[in-house]
């Protein structure tokens, strides 16, 4: 029976995927959805559409994600947590909104790679910064007592924060224009202003990171306030 989960886990979203062309045509009978189907198919499949996505997942990751945390691990006890989470935020508003205003220059053939370049560096500044140390801070903050649950609370909110702008993400950034949403979404707010509410939100970021306490080159204890507490 077991092996029925993984499939009735998959339901929802298989409904989601469009029919093949062919089925919309001849069984569905809806010609226009099967032109309109074909028409985003037209030059590959979609064993070929995984492949070129994951290898450029896979050169961001190696060219910006992965150095960003190796950046962190170097200059962490030289910076502080505070100012590498505050720079982060800032670099990340800069490239976000770089990418978003002139979002129409960016698409264009000629000039894809300078948006993989501030893509990259987007992901790269978010592991120089608050990816990194938003894990890093709730372990040194709190008090012992509850350092494990309060610890256990950030990291759910954060992944909690994660699911909500991956999937939100999808949907906010689907066109305006109904006839051009893919199949199983809502209109959105398109890419270009989906782009700029991300760059809002990592300024707002910025500005709450002067709410967090430096914790650099100080003891737990002290950081927490325990010690002067038995005091």
């Amino acid at each position: 029976m077991f092996g029925a989960l993984p499939a009735a886990l998959t339901y929802y979203w298989r409904m989601k995927m469009p029919e093949t062309a062919r089925y919309t045509a001849l069984v569905a009978k809806n010609i226009k959805q099967a032109t309109q189907d074909m028409s985003k198919a037209a030059t590959m499949n979609a064993i070929h559409e995984v492949f070129m996505i994951a290898r450029a997942q896979t050169l961001i990751a190696l060219c910006s994600t992965v150095p960003g945390y190796w950046f962190t691990v170097a200059f962490i006890d030289i910076m502080g947590r505070f100012a590498i989470q505050l720079m982060g935020f800032f670099m990340m508003t800069v490239f976000m909104f770089a990418i978003a205003f002139p979002y129409d220059h960016w698409i264009k053939p000629d000039n894809r790679i300078g948006f993989v370049v501030m893509y990259s560096l987007t992901f790269f500044f978010a592991n120089f910064g608050p990816n990194a140390t938003t894990f890093i801070v709730p372990a040194e903050i709190f008090p012992a007592r509850l350092r494990s649950t309060c610890h256990g609370i950030s990291a759910a909110t954060g992944k909690a924060g994660a699911i909500v702008g991956a999937f939100g993400f999808l949907y906010a950034a689907q066109p305006q224009d109904k006839t051009k949403t893919d199949a199983g979404y809502p209109p959105g707010i398109g890419v270009k202003n989906s782009l700029i509410m991300l760059g809002v939100i990592n300024f707002v970021g910025m500005l709450f990171t002067f709410l967090v306490p430096e914790p650099k080159g100080k003891s737990l204890e002290e950081l927490s306030g325990e010690t002067e507490a038995e005091k």
